[in-house]
């Protein structure tokens, strides 16, 4: 009997993430992370969805979306074979890359979704790749500070929120707990 698609409301934000199967590494080299931006492009946010945020880490990757379009189980599913694919010839692997469907948590508060993005730029420095967020290549938050003029990401919802650049900087580098719960967030 084959899956039922998930039941996503147009219209609303979400929290769009998984892991490597096993937690494995889903990017093996550098070119890696700019592939699979490439292909999210093309099979997921070109239509379906607006990116708000991003991270990509070696074993899983986040996404902030807007969903703009029903059909995101699909598109997804396009997105995951094609890069899935595209590792297995690469490196001569083979089977499943990911742990996995994809997850999705509904955001359904404007401070849950500014915490949101706090959480996804932080999680290279969480995970002790790098000591500062802006020094992480593969995440939005380049373009949230404009030291990167990327086309992927919506910030202009965010920064109204918060007011400007330097304003979201000090948001999301101070070191303060969030006044919500974000566990259901974390990997391990």
């Amino acid at each position: 009997m084959p899956r039922q698609g998930r039941q996503l409301a147009v219209g609303c934000y979400y929290h769009l993430y998984n892991r490597g199967h096993n937690r494995q590494a889903i990017f093996f080299e550098p070119e890696n992370y700019g592939h699979f931006l490439r292909l999210f492009r093309q099979f997921v946010a070109a239509r379906t969805v607006q990116v708000t945020a991003y991270c990509l880490m070696p074993n899983h990757y986040h996404f902030l979306i807007f969903l703009r379009e029903a059909d995101l189980s699909k598109a997804m599913q396009r997105f995951v074979l094609a890069y899935t694919n595209g590792m297995n010839r690469r490196y001569g692997r083979c089977g499943t890359l990911f742990q996995g469907r994809f997850q999705t948590k509904w955001v359904d508060r404007d401070e849950y979704l500014l915490h949101l993005t706090r959480y996804i730029h932080l999680n290279p420095v969480k995970a002790g790749l790098v000591k500062r967020p802006e020094d992480w290549a593969f995440s939005s938050y380049q373009d949230y500070l404009g030291l990167r003029r990327g086309t992927l990401p919506e910030t202009a919802t965010v920064l109204a929120q918060v007011g400007d650049t330097a304003a979201y900087r000090q948001f999301v580098t101070v070191d303060a707990e969030p006044q919500i719960s974000i566990q259901h967030l974390l990997w391990d």
